[in-house]
């Protein structure tokens, strides 16, 4: 009997996703090349490739190539903050301007535009809050926050026209909430979701309470323990040979490069150490991460987290048991996910209702994805833990490929536990 067997997979099925996968993705030219991952009931169940990591050069994609995973770096994000939760430095319902003083009295966008000169003062009107921002508002996207490429709100432009969260902040995170003190929330904490720089901010909590870079925890914390070691903010000289180009989808649908492995931004260290998407990392130590909140918060014998703290990721934080679909439709037009049955736990979305998210699946799983089409989710109830690595950014085909993997992986199950 082989893994797939004993963790309670078809391996007729496990071919059978390979299979179309790699003719709808990687033949049909929409993505470069894919990597998947799959571990159930203590055993690597699968693994597979198809295509390459570097078009250009036409090199094969290998099982220990390097991704940027933009914003799976969230989770990683969310846990070192827990962990500070756990040794009492914080707590989810605290004020968050008990821990950032200028972010006290943030007002709420009334009316008014960025100014069309550098050196001039925005014209905002706001008005206030009608409650301070709270940690648990950071880590479910509820807390008034935006992002700059959303391009909706005149927050949203004064956002680009500052470069609020640009990796290459010249004072890294101090400056990026020095930014973030001097403009508006775009709605009041706690009533609506946006996908936002939240996961930043609490980056920027987890180095000023630790008294560590927020790079210098992650490495000595949590990435060097699990044994995460080609998970960084950077990618060194001496792993670039092993680290992929990204794509983006260019005329008559062909894959234009946008950032080429041997010449990447990406090679040296950045000024903003961004949580919220600034990591690259393979799916080996991907999955070392997800096998460890599986395993209740420890892997290999190393505690990141208690079982009670890593079971909070499978539940739904949003105020009052909310959807991201009761959450959504008034102001957010961007996600990582669709929002049916879907609610939001600590920086990863969780799914509530299988049956309004139209696939197959298990209340209480959780997951994310980036924005070059990466994508994790791990089902405790299945004893599951799923990890795909692309490198296309702004693909159309990214939620479907998602939504196809997931039907693929739970289709080849023989048992199931729930």
């Amino acid at each position: 009997m082989g893994s797939a067997e004993r963790a309670g997979m078809s391996p007729q099925r496990l071919a059978v996703l390979d299979r179309i996968m790699k003719e709808r993705y990687v033949d049909s030219g929409a993505l470069p090349g894919i990597q998947i991952l799959i571990h159930r009931d203590g055993e690597l169940a699968h693994t597979s490739v198809a295509g390459v990591m570097d078009i250009e050069r036409a090199k094969p994609i290998h099982d220990d190539a390097i991704f940027r995973i933009y914003s799976m770096s969230k989770p990683i994000t969310a846990v070192a903050l827990m962990m500070l939760v756990e040794e009492g430095k914080l707590g989810l319902e605290d004020d968050v301007h008990a821990h950032i003083p200028s972010f006290e009295g943030l007002g709420v966008y009334a009316m008014g535009t960025p100014s069309l000169t550098d050196d001039g003062a925005d014209n905002f009107i706001t008005m206030p809050s009608n409650r301070p921002m709270r940690v648990v508002d950071l880590v479910t996207h509820t807390s008034g926050l935006t992002y700059g490429f959303m391009s909706r709100t005149a927050v949203d432009a004064a956002y680009r026209k500052q470069g609020v969260g640009d990796l290459q902040t010249p004072g890294g995170l101090d400056e990026f909430i020095e930014q973030l003190s001097n403009l508006p929330l775009d709605f009041s904490p706690g009533e609506a979701w946006n996908y936002s720089v939240s996961i930043d901010v609490m980056g920027y909590l987890v180095q000023k309470l630790s008294g560590q870079t927020f790079g210098e925890f992650l490495q000595s914390r949590l990435l060097g323990p699990l044994q995460m070691n080609d998970t960084a903010f950077h990618c060194p000289a001496d792993k670039l040979d092993r680290f992929s180009s990204c794509y983006q989808p260019g005329a008559g649908g062909k894959l234009t490069l946008q950032d080429d492995a041997q010449q990447s931004t990406y090679a040296l260290p950045p000024q903003l150490e961004s949580g919220g998407g600034g990591l690259v990392s393979t799916a080996n130590d991907y999955l070392r991460f997800c096998r460890m909140m599986l395993g209740g918060g420890t892997l290999d014998g190393v505690q990141i987290l208690s079982p009670k703290t890593a079971a909070m990721f499978g539940m739904n934080l949003l105020p009052d048991n909310q959807l991201l679909s009761d959450m959504v439709p008034a102001i957010g037009l961007f996600s990582e996910v669709g929002y049916g049955g879907t609610g939001f736990s600590i920086g990863c979305g969780v799914t509530m209702d299988p049956a309004k998210t139209r696939v197959p699946g298990t209340p209480g799983e959780y997951f994310w994805g980036g924005a070059a089409s990466t994508a994790f989710w791990i089902d405790p109830a299945e004893q599951l833990a799923v990890v795909f690595m692309t490198q296309v950014l702004g693909s159309d085909a990214r939620l479907n490929l998602r939504r196809d993997l997931r039907t693929l992986v739970y289709s080849a199950f023989t048992r199931s536990h729930v």
